[in-house]
């Protein structure tokens, strides 16, 4: 009987360990599937294979840290783990620097970089507050390098990889509305274009004409020997030669034809021809390879690609009769902006293509205001500073411009501003009517302190570098960012190595340009994602143009004018500054994307505006963002405080 009563002890406690068992197993299994359901909402594990994931996520162990705990630093050595932040967060601290030099948040991962360059981190990474981190071993993070190329892709190139998959969720949802045609950044060389009509110089002009005719082209290449363009002769050359009629059709076309035409390789993109199209107003552009013609792109070739007639657009801008038909106008380059942006246009092709149509605009301004008031009798050239001079500007724009003039004399350089004034406030209110809203602060051609002489201009330019009072540099910050719209540009050139010679010599001057590139804090602090403000009754919001683009227009200004470096374009700026050894290259390439991403924010906010009639502003609810865009906002507002920690550095502030 005792021994019954033993097996049937013996069986409920089996039955228990088995039942206890079990519940383990359910346990671990529902961590698993937990775990895994958490990492597939953040990137890059939501583009992995579901096996590589699982892979993580057996190998992975949970680790807590509390408030200020240290979980990396660089004194430990040589990196041994991955981290995935599960909950909590994690700030970056360096013993040079009494703030954070980062924050990563829930969803994120550290430290790749040492991970990778087998080292320690430069950094110490603590714990915010209570945290916890999926910790994967060095061994088993090797092994997913090797298996996953998605996140081996994330990997090595960081918020590149995620720019990439928003880039390629807006092209995708492009692809999905609009068709699979229009591309900017298609290489020349993909078009599916006819081989080029050629001829030889020594061709007489209406066999020319009869072979265009014949092979139904708008254009005709003329080559040596070797297959090199020597010319090219269009069916506007042939409008002007009828024209003329003195013309005779059977004299060598090389006496009519266009010398040296404008050529790309296949290698540059569908972008590229349509700004050299609109820049330079021509509707053909060779395409040459090892110096021998392949290629012929028209503008025909470019709308069928594009959907989209820029060169057409710009070429009606430049032959509006009136005013009025500039102000109708200004809707369709509304209309090109929104389409470009669904089409996953980066963000510099955008404001390229604006500031070219605005150039365009004014230019056709000045033209019209000089036929309806008159030829002033003197030569003088259209300045813009700002946006507008570096060629970052939006559709929410408004006037910085000024003229400049030549004169022996402040008495002649009185008489002549006397002249210009009158029809330079013409220009202004004709380019409010076309939507340039008229400037706040006054820094417009129509102000006689903006209309002066070259002299003069040096003499106000240089007070501003000797003199740097609050009012001075907030003027530096605008004004030495100019470049000319219309006129001759040999006087800008001079002003402009003229800033650079005097702010090279000039350390205080720079510093003190440090210290107001440092006014503008981007919205990330140390307790919250982003540090955000309230306007008036609003919701708290931040500001994409003042605390996320300024920060590196002011850094890439002053490391420009101190280093020389002559590029107004921000990004350009950064690419030379690289060049020259001023800033680090893996540096450049985050600030350069940051950047990017910060401005194409921007410019899809003022897309959202302008569909619902709302007025443009540059300010935004981080909440209103996906995670993805949200994360990278986060990180590119980062760079821009790495931005101005190193001028901090740099200029001991």
């Amino acid at each position: 009987m005792q021994d019954d009563n033993d097996k049937n002890i013996a069986v409920i406690v089996m039955s228990k360990a088995d039942a206890f068992a079990q519940a383990g197993k359910t346990a671990v299994l529902q961590n698993i599937h937990g775990t895994l359901q958490f990492l597939q909402r953040f990137p890059p594990f939501n583009q992995m294979e579901n096996a590589h994931l699982a892979f993580l996520v057996e190998q992975c162990q949970l680790r807590f840290y509390g408030p200020g705990e240290s979980i990396l630093k660089p004194s430990a050595g040589p990196v041994e783990h991955f981290y995935i932040v599960k909950q909590g967060r994690v700030i970056g601290e360096r013993p040079d620097s009494a703030e954070p030099t980062f924050e990563i948040a829930t969803g994120e991962c550290f430290p790749l970089a040492a991970l990778l360059g087998e080292r320690a981190t430069r950094t110490e990474h603590k714990a915010a507050e209570d945290t916890f981190c999926l910790q994967l071993n060095k061994p088993a993070f090797i092994k997913l390098f090797a298996l996953s190329s998605e996140f081996r892709d994330f990997a090595l190139r960081g918020v590149s990889s995620l720019l990439d998959q928003v880039n390629q969720q807006v092209q995708q949802k492009a692809v999905e509305t609009l068709g699979t045609q229009y591309s900017l950044n298609t290489r020349l060389g993909e078009l599916a274009m006819r081989h080029p009509v050629t001829c030889s110089p020594a061709t007489p002009l209406r066999e020319a004409v009869t072979l265009m005719h014949e092979q139904q082209v708008g254009s005709i290449v003329i080559v040596d020997e070797h297959k090199a363009p020597l010319g090219i002769f269009t069916l506007r050359d042939l409008r002007q030669v009828v024209a003329d009629g003195t013309s005779d059709f059977t004299l060598p076309i090389d006496a009519h034809m266009t010398h040296a035409p404008f050529f790309l390789t296949p290698d540059h993109s569908a972008f590229d021809a349509a700004i050299a199209m609109t820049e330079r107003h021509i509707a053909h552009v060779c395409l040459v390879k090892d110096q021998r013609l392949c290629g012929v792109v028209s503008e025909r070739d470019l709308f069928s690609l594009q959907r989209v007639d820029l060169v057409h657009l710009a070429r009606t801008i430049r032959n509006a009769p009136k005013v009025e038909n500039l102000v109708a106008i200004r809707g369709e380059i509304g209309q090109l902006v929104e389409r470009m942006l669904a089409h996953g246009a980066s963000s510099t092709q955008i404001t390229h293509i604006i500031t070219l149509l605005n150039d365009h605009t004014v230019c056709r301004v000045i033209e019209l205001t000089l036929a309806d008031k008159g030829d002033p009798g003197v030569p003088f050239t259209w300045l813009c500073f700002g946006s507008e001079g570096r060629r970052e500007q939006t559709l929410y724009t408004d006037q910085d411009n000024g003229i400049l003039f030549d004169a022996k004399d402040s008495a002649e350089a009185a008489e002549i501003r006397a002249r210009l004034l009158p029809l330079a406030q013409q220009i202004n209110q004709s380019l409010a009517q076309c939507g340039f809203t008229l400037c706040k602060g006054n820094i417009m051609a129509g102000n006689p302190e903006l209309c002066l002489s070259r002299a003069e201009w040096a003499r106000r330019f240089a007070a501003f570098i000797r003199e740097a009072t609050p009012e001075n540099l907030l003027g530096s910050t605008i004004y030495f960012d100019l470049r000319v719209v219309w006129g001759d540009e040999q006087g800008c050139e001079q002003l402009r190595q003229g800033i650079l010679d005097q702010v090279a010599d000039n350390r205080l001057f720079q510093r003190m340009l440090a210290e107001n590139a440092l006014r503008q804090r981007p919205p990330v602090g140390r307790f919250r994602d982003f540090v955000l403000t309230r306007k008036g009754g609003e919701k708290a919001t931040l500001d994409l143009k003042v605390q996320g683009l300024t920060p590196f227009v002011d850094g890439a200004r002053l490391l420009a004018l101190a280093n020389d470096v002559h590029a107004i374009n921000t990004l350009e700026r950064l690419r030379q500054l690289v060049v020259k050894e001023v800033i680090e290259p893996l540096d450049g390439a985050a600030y350069e994307e940051a950047y990017h991403f910060i401005q194409q924010t921007r410019m899809q906010q003022h897309q959202l505006q302008m569909r619902e009639n709302q007025p443009y502003s540059n300010r935004v609810d981080p909440d209103s963002l996906n995670h993805l865009d949200r994360r990278i906002l986060r990180e590119s507002l980062r760079q821009a405080q790495r931005l101005q920690s190193s001028l901090t550095v740099r200029y001991q502030l």
